[in-house]
């Protein structure tokens, strides 16, 4: 088990993470959203030890972590960091990053673990290519392979999929996750792809500031944003004044009606495959629905706000 301990951590100054203090069971995948420089990416890199703490402590199956100070080289054997450049060594080939840090003891069976692992990521006919012949979103799936490899207790992913194509993105999660979930393998990804955490995750983290703002899981925190800073990270999101009361409402929420208290005028459709996400205005505040169908721009429309909290 993970347990992060009331961590503080500034690089000068200012101070990055702030108080933060969250347990993560073995097995589990944690999520942790926010947006860009809340401290997603430093809170990974003090969980493996590259950093030291200036308050409060972080454990890893009870063994305290600690940083650079006390450790000749910053790292915990049992954990695996994926930083988002990869770091993988240009002029050798993918096989040979990916089985970097396999024993060489026994051949046969380093290269079975080698082309399990580039098949899970869809890298197998890319066995031979050296890695500097490779696109970026290519490399990122080598990179995850490598840290595969010796079969992490803990694995931290920093925006894992961030250069992987929609189509190759979809599969690939769900080859990932499942696999991580069959060995058991611990996971924390930072990430702002509301995709990696709805689906996939067993608990979530929010960050605004360093600062935890939201804990739970992925429907609850969902269905119940505590602010719109929250909901915002899944997506759209409307926070309309109604009664002198502010509501946070999804676009899907809203479903248009022959007459309801809300009415709006259409200034933009875009398309988006299975519907369209229709921009319209209400007393003079910008609010966002969904349409199975087109609307005409100007047009009035009635809307009622649908429960979808099941």
């Amino acid at each position: 088990m993970l347990a992060v301990k009331n961590i503080d951590f500034s690089y000068t100054k200012k101070t990055i993470i702030h108080r933060v203090s969250f347990d993560v069971q073995s097995g589990c995948n944690l999520a942790v959203i926010g947006e860009s420089g809340c401290g997603k990416s430093t809170l990974l890199q003090l969980i493996y030890g590259l950093y030291d703490l200036d308050e409060g402590q972080i454990y890893w199956n009870d063994v305290e972590v600690l940083g650079p100070k006390f450790n000749l080289i910053p790292g915990v054997d049992s954990m695996k960091y994926l930083a988002q450049d990869f770091d993988l060594m240009p002029f050798i080939t993918v096989a040979e990053n990916v089985g970097k840090y396999l024993s060489n003891l026994y051949p046969e069976k380093k290269k079975s673990r080698v082309l399990e692992l580039l098949e899970l990521v869809e890298m197998s006919e890319f066995a031979s290519v050296k890695a500097k012949s490779l696109s970026g979103g290519q490399m990122q799936r080598v990179a995850i392979a490598r840290v595969l490899a010796l079969e992490p207790e803990l694995l931290l992913l920093d925006e894992p999929f961030s250069h992987i194509d929609n189509f190759r993105k979809n599969s690939l999660r769900r080859k990932l996750f499942s696999y991580l979930k069959e060995k058991q393998i611990t996971c924390i990804v930072a990430t702002h792809d509301s995709t990696d955490v709805l689906s996939f995750a067993d608990e979530v983290i929010v960050l605004q500031e360093g600062t935890i703002v939201a804990k739970g899981t992925p429907k609850y925190i969902f269905q119940h944003p505590k602010n719109n800073y929250v909901a915002s990270l899944f997506g759209d999101v409307n926070a309309l004044d109604i009664n002198g009361k502010t509501h946070l409402i999804y676009p899907h929420q809203l479903k248009v009606v022959n007459h309801a208290a809300i009415k709006v005028i259409v200034e933009n459709s875009y398309f988006r495959g299975n519907h369209y996400l229709i921009e319209a205005n209400y007393n003079k505040q910008t609010l966002f629905f969904e349409s199975e169908v087109d609307v005409p721009k100007s047009s009035e429309v009635y809307l009622k706000k649908i429960d979808s909290q099941n």
